[in-house]
């Protein structure tokens, strides 16, 4: 599970519009890194609306914006369609990105216990370090609170 001061762990993934993205290759940008447990649900749907809304200001602070699930890139691509999403959506379905992040955990809902992703967020900084690690994220403010870390670095 990395922490900060670490190495990001490297990845390429398939992503929404048929392309991939290499984290290593967006250096010497930061990157915005937020793990989500699924497409199309209320909080993930408002958690992917709040980054959208601020991509400009992101951008403005040299940043990439990367949500990561578990959903298919097909799954992706509508839920980007559907909510004009304007952040990269990658879909780590067949890879093992989120065990390498520790955000692949045990779950209880219901009294019932599953394996499912841990809503985290990694901030990368320009040399490729993990700079802060929220998790179990609360997503209403967050993004906001990430833009403003992301500013400061």
């Amino acid at each position: 599970m990395p922490e900060t001061g670490q190495p990001a762990p490297d990845f390429t993934l398939p992503r929404d519009g048929g392309k991939e993205v290499t984290l290593s290759a967006l250096r010497p940008r930061k990157v915005v890194l937020y793990f989500y447990p699924r497409d199309d649900t209320s909080g993930c749907t408002r958690e992917a609306q709040d980054f959208t809304a601020l991509a400009p200001a992101f951008e403005a602070a040299g940043c990439v914006v990367i949500g990561i699930s578990k959903d298919s890139v097909a799954k992706h691509d509508k839920f980007v369609a559907k909510h004009g999403l304007g952040v990269i959506l990658a879909s780590d379905a067949e890879s093992d990105v989120c065990e390498r992040y520790g955000v692949w955990v045990e779950k209880k809902m219901y009294g019932k216990t599953h394996m499912g992703i841990e809503r985290s967020t990694f901030l990368i900084d320009e040399t490729g370090q993990i700079a802060r690690v929220w998790r179990k994220v609360k997503v209403p403010g967050h993004a906001d609170e990430v833009l403003e870390t992301a500013r400061n670095l």
